[in-house]
């Protein structure tokens, strides 16, 4: 992976660490001190920073944040949409698994469907765009991946209730997405898949045509209904899941594992533009 250079990671710091503190102005000093930079090479950098705009320097000789950066922000603000970066890699997915790459966001107790890509043998995907269905607990174990504790609120407030088995799937497939990222629904015998949600039937019920498996056994086979991975805000919490459905085949545990994969690693660089930066890698640097 490329790594950017010492002076972008530099004017970085240094506006991350202002913005992390609202509120505050800092002397060239202060900054120093906790950037842990040379003199030199901070004042310079903070002398072209203000120069742009990006920051103001005030009287009394202390830094805060600019007001060309405001204007960026109201702009970053007023236009950002995750689905921006994710349209690309949804795209990337489809066309690599022959399969329709969906993004659901969780709105109010309904999840909505506000984006996908369709391979070429996908086209005429029965579920439109704008969609909306009641949540059930197959695919709650996504939405509530980050949060087990946000899943109990879930239930104790949902109607009907998921029977105790279908509960009991649901905490060990949250279990298995925080290991792996994902989770596995398989497809339900008797159910048309291509009418799954026409009319959503079982409006009233928590059954529709996919079964949450919590555990892969390498060598075992399973008919695939779709594979449906978080990602995450800032907070640490669910922004929205990516679906993957319209499987042609039945998989391998082995192969499900290595779909799986390539969804999480997806789905990750996809959390770390949601969450705004990549934390970890900023605390390694």
């Amino acid at each position: 992976m490329s790594r950017s250079s010492p002076g972008v990671r530099r004017v970085a710091a240094i506006l991350n660490f202002i913005a992390d503190h609202p509120g505050q102005a800092f002397a060239l000093t202060d900054l120093v001190r906790a950037l842990k930079l040379s003199r030199a090479t901070c004042h310079a950098l903070l002398t072209g920073l203000v120069d742009v705009g990006y920051l103001y320097r005030t009287s009394d000789k202390t830094y805060v944040l600019g007001p060309a950066l405001a204007a960026i922000g109201r702009t970053a603000a007023a236009h950002f949409s995750p689905l921006q970066v994710a349209q690309p890699e949804m795209r990337r997915l489809a066309d690599e698994f022959d399969v329709v790459c969906a993004a659901y966001f969780l709105e109010g107790d309904s999840i909505h469907l506000r984006d996908r890509a369709a391979s070429l043998s996908h086209v005429g995907y029965p579920v439109p765009l704008g969609t909306r269905m009641k949540l059930r607990s197959a695919q709650a174990a996504a939405f509530f991946a980050g949060s087990p504790q946000d899943a109990e609120a879930w239930l104790a407030t949902v109607e009907p209730k998921p029977s105790p088995q279908r509960r009991e799937a649901m905490f060990r497939s949250i279990d298995f997405a925080r290991e792996h990222g994902f989770v596995l629904l398989v497809r339900q015998p008797g159910f048309d898949m291509t009418k799954a949600y026409e009319g959503e039937p079982g409006a009233e019920t928590d059954d529709i045509p996919v079964l949450l498996v919590p555990e892969v056994d390498p060598a075992a086979i399973y008919p695939l209904g779709a594979l449906m991975a978080p990602i995450f805000d800032e907070r640490g919490k669910v922004s929205f899941c990516l679906l993957l459905a319209g499987f042609h085949a039945s998989m391998t545990g082995a192969r499900v594992m290595q779909v799986g994969q390539r969804l999480r690693e997806t789905c990750e660089r996809i959390s770390t533009f949601v969450a705004g930066r990549d934390r970890e890698a900023q605390a390694a640097s």
